[in-house]
């Protein structure tokens, strides 16, 4: 048996402007979250963006074919009614960044991972105020409190739109300080993945690909770029 799917049951989709941000509405009729929240989002390119996704759906409404409104969707449901914790979560992840630990070999891997992600420390440190201390092996060792209030200050100053977007960025990279610098514009997505893939990236060139883990690194890197762009349409 084939699974439900809703159904397509409008003609004309629109994005206007209304009170407190833009919306999409079909056939006039305003489109809401799953928690039957008013989904209206900050700028007119992000309603255009969820237009052309309720436009080209077919007869059947397929959400994963819609990942600026599911993103719009859960700023409004999750994010916006828990904006502290999230905030505490993402920050949280300064205190064990993917680049603050080095391999202490082989050679070539301890200065792949220089060559990449000590611009990214020392941006850090100068541009963010966040200055970082790097450990070698896995054991965690804790940064200074004062660098991760500050890390914690520029998590906590982005909206629910901005956070759900960033939330993607960290959790995919692993690193706080490269999400950090795709929404400021010193990295793009492409360069943040690359950057986060130092260490797999050399354990395939020494032992091969797995086929389903490549399939798996594939739609993450889709993930990235699909936050980085909805990122860009907050303002």
């Amino acid at each position: 048996m084939s699974e439900w799917a809703a159904k397509r049951f409008w003609k004309e989709t629109t994005a206007d402007e209304v009170e407190g941000g833009y919306a999409v509405h079909l056939d006039g009729r305003p489109v809401r979250t799953p928690l039957k929240t008013p989904l209206i989002v900050p700028t007119l390119k992000m309603a255009e963006a969820m237009r052309e996704e309720w436009d080209s759906q077919g007869e059947k409404i397929d959400p994963f074919s819609m990942p600026v409104t599911r993103a719009a969707n859960a700023a409004l449901d999750k994010v916006a009614v828990q904006h502290p914790e999230v905030v505490d979560m993402l920050a949280a992840y300064g205190d064990s960044d993917l680049l603050c630990y080095r391999a202490e070999s082989p050679e070539e891997l301890v200065a792949k991972q220089a060559e990449g992600w000590d611009p990214l420390v020392d941006w850090s440190a100068t541009e963010l105020g966040a200055p970082l201390q790097l450990r070698t092996g896995i054991m965690h060792l804790p940064q200074d409190p004062k660098t991760l209030s500050t890390l914690h200050g520029h998590v906590s100053g982005l909206d629910a739109f901005r956070l759900t977007a960033f939330h993607d960025l960290v959790a995919i990279t692993g690193s706080l300080i490269l999400a950090l610098a795709v929404t400021r514009g010193r990295l793009d997505s492409r360069q943040a993945w690359d950057l986060s893939r130092i260490d797999e990236e050399w354990q395939i060139a020494q032992w091969g690909a797995d086929d389903e883990a490549e399939a798996h690194a594939k739609l993450k890197k889709r993930d990235l770029m699909r936050s980085e762009a909805f990122f860009l349409l907050c303002a």
